[in-house]
């Protein structure tokens, strides 16, 4: 990314109207020197467990994030200051908090490890007026994906497989499809979903195996058990054969040219979505060590200028996205993980969280550029944990075992809130037992 000559950009803007204010913002966002001066500004405090997501609202001027205490929050983040908190019907950690475009940011959708998927109704002083599950996956429901400018329709993945389009006018979502592996035809429990900012017809969704699936909503078999997408990525090193990878997170670019996936324990890959099924990718970035949660992945920049993710290492990376190169090293959580990372949608700021119960603000007033001390240490580290991670053998016996017990809580859990709805899971989460024995090891511990 080109630097910022921001002497004469500021004289240009002061002595003629040339330079367009948002032409002006842009490269100030996107400036290599303004990235390079990010330091922790504010700590956002309210949660009383760990934070699991954060959305900005259209303008930017609130900031909504859910956490494991059942609690949505929407800060005034430049106050610091919480203007709507409300507890959730969720029962287990809400994974997802967003707000609808073009809904005042009165409405929030909602997404948790019980499977539920919720749309709360705020009045204009603030209060809840409505919280109504309008989906319900038979597994964790990991993330939700806007359609950009639509104030009714988004959708929702699952462990259980399942991709919902849920529009809000109606009683009842509507199943897309149920993603099962090609070369197993085992069902392939999601952790992400992300729609085209370019075209809303197309989504990528990925999960419990090495790939990332798009998908156009026009071309999907209605009522079908599954469907074929349009195309497959996938690193060429990761594809076929037995890998225990997975992708934890996915999103697409600013123009939808691009997608970007996180491999757990492994690296950051960048794909052309204008290429075919069995492309490889474009660029790849590392350092950065994914393994004890469910980790997300972000560009950052008007135009994705920039890489950023958090690691288990406690660490904020930013990649420049064209050279690899790593320009900004914070140290952003001090539990020891980051999971989530937003961008501002219009300045140069950016919200973080993980296991820490605080919400970060970060902006570049730091007094000078990073110097990235200690990057080289700590990714040498990162580099050696994950080389002796891969040569301990798996024990399936506990990984099956830790599923049944999980499976167990979230019927207990169900039967104490639901009553009649628990049969309905219960059913589904046996069918699948089977089906589970042979995945990969569940990557969340965000328990």
């Amino acid at each position: 990314m080109a630097d910022w000559h921001w002497v004469f950009d500021i004289a240009r803007r002061q002595i003629s109207s040339t330079v367009q204010p948002s032409v002006f913002q842009r490269r100030v966002a996107a400036a290599k020197s303004i990235v390079q001066h990010f330091q922790l500004q504010d700590k956002l405090e309210y949660h009383e467990g760990c934070v699991n997501c954060l959305h900005f609202n259209e303008n930017g001027t609130l900031l909504a994030s859910g956490s494991d205490d059942l609690k949505v929050v929407l800060w005034d983040w430049q106050r610091k200051k919480p203007v709507v908190n409300y507890k959730s019907d969720h029962y287990s950690n809400i994974f997802q908090a967003k707000f609808m475009p073009l809904c005042c940011d009165r409405v929030v959708v909602s997404a948790a490890r019980d499977g539920r998927i919720f749309k709360a109704v705020l009045s204009c002083d603030g209060e809840l007026r409505e919280n109504k599950r309008v989906a319900n996956h038979h597994g964790a429901a990991h993330k939700l994906a806007l359609l950009a400018g639509d104030p009714h329709v988004f959708l929702s993945c699952g462990e259980d497989a399942v991709v919902y389009e849920i529009d809000l006018r109606e009683d009842q979502p509507h199943k897309l499809v149920t993603i099962r592996s090609e070369e197993t035809h085992r069902k392939v429990a999601l952790y992400t979903i992300f729609s085209n900012p370019a075209n809303l017809h197309e989504f990528a969704t990925a999960g419990r195996d090495q790939y990332a699936r798009v998908y156009d909503r026009r071309k999907i078999v209605m009522d079908a058990e599954s469907s074929a997408p349009l195309k497959m990525f996938c690193p060429h090193h990761l594809s076929g054969g037995d890998h225990t990878e997975n992708i934890t997170c996915l999103v697409y670019s600013y123009d939808g040219r691009e997608i970007l996936c996180s491999y757990n324990d492994e690296d950051i890959y960048l794909f052309d979505s204008s290429h075919s099924t069995g492309a490889e990718h474009i660029k790849k970035y590392k350092g950065h060590r994914n393994n004890a949660t469910v980790k997300g992945i972000n560009f950052y920049g008007p135009k994705s200028e920039y890489v950023v993710s958090g690691s288990d290492c406690g660490h904020i990376f930013l990649w420049d996205k064209e050279t690899t190169e790593v320009v900004q090293f914070l140290c952003g959580d001090d539990n020891g993980v980051v999971n989530c990372l937003e961008p501002h949608p219009n300045c140069p700021v950016l919200a973080t969280s993980g296991l820490d119960h605080q919400v970060k603000i970060w902006s570049p007033i730091a007094n000078k550029a990073t110097d990235l001390d200690g990057l080289d240490v700590t990714m040498s580290t990162n580099e050696r944990e994950r080389e002796e991670e891969k040569r301990i053998p798996p024990d399936p016996v506990s990984e099956r075992l830790f599923r049944r017990l999980m499976r167990h809580a979230r019927r207990h859990r169900m039967q104490n809130v639901d009553g009649d709805d628990s049969s309905e899971s219960s059913s589904d989460d046996s069918s699948e037992e089977s089906e589970d024995e042979t995945t990969h090891p569940i990557t969340c511990r965000q328990a």
